[in-house]
């Protein structure tokens, strides 16, 4: 195992909060009825993905253009409350995990399908620390569809069975076996009935690879 791919918000960091604030500004200004649990559905899914399923509860058709427009006023918002987020947003047990995997040789790289990964990663001090990052600016399809990981273990130059993929959605585990990949879940990615490695806590992920290590 060469390699650890790794989701962003959710695995690296946790935004849900910042994205669901910007979708209710939204729905509440198209006067649509928005919650927490119907936020939950888009985790993993691209912006004009989760545009879709919260205007299931429209009462009219958008055009292309007005939720051309819809999604970009709503990344809009969630850029600006990303510039709240800082070094402490970066959990110190994730930074031990990243470290520990580093310190082995491990090539380590984010899949993301979020166009703002980037930003995301300078704010938590992280910019220059990954070895690849594919991301939702050089991607046409968003998880399940396994592109994003394709492209992250092509920038590493090896295989994906060479590499394991780290997830807390569903979509992305479904993403990770697409792409032949073995899959860390975390988080409700745990419960996926195919997951290769499920986990409690995002800690015990370099014993994981160890171990894998030591039994090829």
């Amino acid at each position: 195992m060469k390699a650890v791919i790794f989701d962003l918000d959710g695995v690296i960091c946790f935004t849900d909060k910042l994205h669901y604030k910007a979708w209710k500004n939204i729905a509440d200004e198209q006067g649509i009825y928005f919650d927490e649990k119907i936020n939950d559905r888009l985790r993993g899914v691209s912006r004009m993905e989760s545009l879709d399923i919260i205007l299931e509860k429209a009462d009219r058709a958008y055009s292309f253009d007005e939720k051309k427009e819809i999604a970009e006023k709503k990344n809009d918002i969630y850029v600006s409350l990303l510039d709240t987020m800082s070094e402490k947003d970066l959990d110190a047990n994730v930074k031990v995990v990243l470290d520990t995997l580093r310190s082995r040789g491990t090539l380590l790289a984010i899949g993301s399908s979020s166009k703002n990964t980037k930003k995301i990663l300078e704010k938590l001090g992280l910019r220059d620390f990954f070895d690849a990052v594919s991301d939702g600016t050089n991607i046409t399809k968003s998880k399940p569809d396994p592109e994003v990981f394709l492209k992250a273990a092509e920038m590493l130059g090896i295989k994906p069975v060479e590499a394991v993929v780290v997830e807390d959605a569903l979509s992305g585990i479904d993403a990770a076996l697409a792409g032949g990949f073995e899959c860390v879940g975390i988080g409700e990615a745990a419960m996926h009935p195919k997951v290769t490695y499920p986990l409690k806590d995002l800690a015990d992920l370099p014993e994981i690879v160890l171990r894998k290590n030591a039994d090829i």
